[in-house]
Order: structure tokens, then sequence, then C-alpha cells
């Protein structure tokens, strides 16, 4: 047998070194590495490594449409891709409480109606998991499951019932008895995702693995974690609100970036059929600061909220935001002073996306300008006008992709003016019914939205 090999493994981005050392050589950051045991290759007589496969040209491969199962949950599918595909790995991340294992509870639930399901556990008891299903009213008939966390045990259920779909809640507690460390360590972590995704592959189950976050909002472990699975989905929610949003990071099965939205109630998590209207909840309609954003989310048009407030700084101006860039927000304040000549030096400036949802694309720059002038002026937008475009250095307003949906959305919704940059030539035609007020500096979407404004202030 091959003497197995000592090596230190960075448990932030993977990378091994042959030693320990203080900082990663890789990721630069400071004492993540952890001793790992590397598995040396297998060799043949002359000492050449084995292939373990054999090579083929493209154009020989038969190619076929993906086959995807429904999890019962159409937001959950939107986020997916379209739905569970057959020998696919999704990890699900979110913080502790959020609702990960109730929504593959309810996923395993309702693909147990036509699928092989298994339930892993290596967090709570079958009695805890029981009860739970219980309280969501759902099939107790239809869900097999074991509270396992030794590796070798959960491939032996796996062979032995030849399921369809898994579910491994969470991936951080399993173990393997081949490695001296401790369940949750770098290592154990990386060799229990990496056998289970090989049986995954090679007998088509479909695996999701439920993920710890740490204190950051990153999924606990190797960042090579996020790297060996086909799916990340991150489960996002404000505290105290019981709005749900999961997005997908990565997909290579469908558009990374697309979202579902739920709502967690006391049956369990619940689609909400219509998020523009969710996330338009605006309360106080003649408020300052109030515009609506027409923004996407990977292939979704949403319309969300944007409110702003600026208010005399006492000391030292602060800058806070809540779902948007604090560093983009300090770049439109420079915009805003030099092309619009509000002077906000002496102010602080207060960012917020309504419902909890985080915006991180460029289009939302017009939106988050347009909040600040208004809370600054006090001149209330009009609660039928939607805003968005990308602001430049120069004061210009650039187009973005996606304007047809974005303004599609808010006619469907009952907008009558969305003020946005040029549109492509599909768009044109919602610009010539008068729908959307184009516009290319950001002087002239303010002056746009001034002209049908009014004012708080007395």
């Amino acid at each position: 047998m091959a003497k197995q090999k000592l090596e230190y493994v960075c448990r932030e981005c993977g990378t091994a070194a042959a030693k320990w050392q203080g900082q990663c050589s890789g990721c630069g950051a400071w004492n993540t590495l952890e001793e790992a045991v590397s598995q040396p290759p297998r060799h043949t007589r002359g000492g050449s490594p084995v292939p373990a496969s054999s090579a083929i040209k493209l154009s020989d491969v038969r190619q076929e449409a993906t086959l995807r199962w429904s999890s019962g949950l159409s937001e959950f599918d939107r986020a997916l891709g379209g739905g569970v595909v057959p020998g696919g790995v999704t990890l699900i991340g979110g913080d502790p409480g959020i609702g990960k294992s109730t929504l593959t509870l309810q996923a395993i639930a309702s693909l147990a109606r036509n699928h092989v399901t298994l339930y892993v556990s290596g967090e709570e008891s079958v009695a805890q998991v029981a009860a739970r299903a219980s309280r969501l009213g759902l099939d107790l008939s239809s869900i097999v499951m074991v509270a396992e966390t030794s590796l070798d045990a959960i491939i032996a259920h796996i062979e032995a019932r030849r399921p369809h779909v898994v579910v491994i809640d969470s991936i951080q507690t399993l173990f393997s008895e081949a490695f001296s460390s401790a369940p949750g360590s770098v290592v154990q972590v990386r060799e229990c995702a990496a056998e289970l995704t090989r049986l995954a592959k090679r007998n088509g189950v479909a695996t999701l693995l439920v993920g710890h976050v740490t204190k950051e909002g990153s999924i606990a472990g190797p960042r090579v974690l996020e790297h060996l699975v086909d799916t990340v989905i991150y489960f996002e929610g404000e505290p105290g609100s019981n709005l749900r949003i999961i997005r997908a990071l990565k997909n290579r099965f469908g558009a990374a970036n697309e979202i579902g939205v739920f709502a967690m109630l006391e049956d369990g998590l619940r689609e909400v059929a219509n998020p523009s209207a969710l996330f338009l909840a605006r309360g106080d309609e003649i408020a300052a600061g109030n515009v609506v954003f027409a923004s996407i989310e990977g292939s979704r048009p949403l319309l969300v909220q944007v409110q702003a407030l600026v208010d005399r700084a006492a000391a030292n101006p602060r800058r806070v935001c809540t779902g948007f860039d604090s560093q983009r927000l300090a770049m439109l304040l420079a915009v805003m002073n030099r092309h619009l000549g509000c002077q906000l030096g002496g102010f602080d400036v207060f960012i917020n996306v309504v419902g909890g949802l985080r915006i991180d694309e460029p289009a939302a720059d017009l939106a988050i300008v347009v909040a600040i002038w208004s809370s600054l002026t006090g001149s209330v937008v009009p609660a039928g006008t939607a805003v968005f475009g990308e602001v430049g250095l120069g004061g210009e307003v650039r187009p973005v992709v996606g304007s047809a949906l974005r303004v599609g959305e808010a006619s469907k919704l009952g907008f009558s003016r969305v003020v946005g940059p040029p549109v492509n030539r599909q768009a044109r035609e919602l610009a010539a019914e008068g729908l959307l007020d184009s516009v290319t500096k950001v002087s002239a979407a303010i002056e746009s939205v001034a002209g049908r404004t009014t004012s708080t202030r007395n």
C-alpha cells in the first residue's frame, strides 16, 4: 500500500502546501492552513499514472436535453434553472434558522411522490424531523430518512436503497474514518463532499447538500467545496422578516443569479406569486426619498423600492447602506456633487432596499441618485414612476441589459412612466408609446422627475 503524504490545505481557497506556513500563498489569508492527508496517484509497473477514463471527441458525444424533476416548489425550481437534475449536486447555504432544512424537507416530500428519495440528517434525530414534517403538514409515509454522520454508513444506505434524490443535512456534520481530523474540518468537508459528488455522478443521484455559513456569510469549509458542486444556492433574509430569497450564485445547468422568493409561515415556506407587488409595499406614498427601481434578478424583472434619507450631520457625515454597495454610493455622491451641484459633505446619507433584497447591478445607480435628490430637496417622486440606468463618472446615463423586461414589468403593474437610458431596438416601441422617458444625463433625469414632483416642505 502506498504511503500517505502529509500536507497543509487552506480552508479558504484550497491551496495545498508541503509544510505549514502562516500565510496562504494562494489567497494571502493568514492562519488558514490545516493539516490534511493526500492520496498518492495510482501507478503502472513503469511508474506512469493509470488513466481513469478514455479521451473522446466532442463531436462523437450524443447530446440530449437535460432531464429535470420538479421539486414541487416553482420558486426553488426557478433558482435551480428548471428543476432538480439527475446526477447534479446542489449546495444550499444560509444563516441558522433561515429555512434550509424546511426547504429541503418540503422538496423531498414532493419528490418522493414519483421518485425514490432518502433524507440524511446529521444534526437532528428521526423524531425531531418527523415532528417538523408533521407541523408542516407533509405526508410522513413518503419520507424515508436516516440519522447518520458516518460517510461510509451513508454510502451503504444509498447503495442499498438506490434513491433518485438524496438530501444531506448538513455536509459539515459528516466524517470519514479514513481521516483522523474532526467533523467540519477542511479535510473532512472536502473529502466527504468529493466522495458524495463522485457517487452522485456515477449513479445519477440528484444530491442536495445543506451547508453552514461563517459569520461573514460565506459557506463554511474550503472554497473548493463550491467548485466541486454543480449549483450553489444562498438563502437570504432580513432578521425579523418572514421574507426569504434564494439566489443561485453558480449553476452549471441554468442561469446564475436567478432568485426565488418565499414567505416563511407557520406551516413552512410558501411561494410568493408576485414578488414585485411584495417589494412595492411602500407604506407612506408621499414620503420623499422613495423611488421604485426596475431591476432584473437573473432572468426575472422585479420592481423594488429604494429609500434614501439625507439628514444634516452633527459631526463626521456617515454613509450607511442596506442592500447596496457603500463604495458605489461614494462614487454616486461625487457625481452628484460635480454634475448636479448637490453639496452633501455636511449630510448623513442612508440607503435602504426594501424587503431585504440586495442590489448588485449598476442599473440601480440612477434610482439611488434620484432617491438621494428627492430626500435632499423634499420632492416626492410620483407613485407611478419607475427609474433605472447606470451612471458614469461624467454624469452620463448608460444603457443596461434587459431594458424591455424592466419597462414591460412596470407597464404590467400599472406604472405610467419609466425614466431610464435609451433602449435597444426591441424596446423602442415602448418608448414610442410614451411609457419610457429616455435620458442620457443625470441632470436630464432630475429635470424629468422634477417636472412631476411635489414638495413636502413648508
